[in-house]
C-alpha cells in the first residue's frame, strides 16, 4: 500500500482511507504521538481475545530470578568500588 495523506476536519476528525479500513477491520484506533510524527494502530474489539495466550507458559523460576538479581547486585557492588 503506498502512502496517502487525509484532510483534517475543523473539528480535528480524520477519515482512513477505505482500502486501510478493510484491511485492518477496526472500529477503532489509538493515536500515539511521537513528537515529530503520530503512530495509528487498530484496536482490535475484544482485546482479551487478542493478547490471549500471547504471554502462555511458564515464567522463569522464582530461584533463577532470585539468582540473576543477586548476581547483578554483586556486579554492581563491584564496579562501585
Amino acid at each position: 500500500m503506498s502512502p496517502s495523506t487525509a484532510k483534517i476536519s475543523r473539528n480535528g476528525q480524520v477519515s482512513l482511507p477505505a482500502e486501510v479500513r478493510r484491511r485492518w477491520h477496526a472500529e477503532r484506533v489509538v493515536v500515539v504521538d511521537r513528537g515529530d510524527y503520530v503512530i495509528v494502530r487498530p484496536v482490535p474489539d475484544d482485546i482479551l481475545a487478542a493478547v490471549s495466550g500471547a504471554h502462555a507458559g511458564p515464567g522463569p523460576a522464582t530461584r533463577s530470578g532470585r539468582a540473576d538479581e543477586r548476581a547483578r547486585e554483586a556486579d554492581r557492588d563491584r564496579s562501585r568500588r
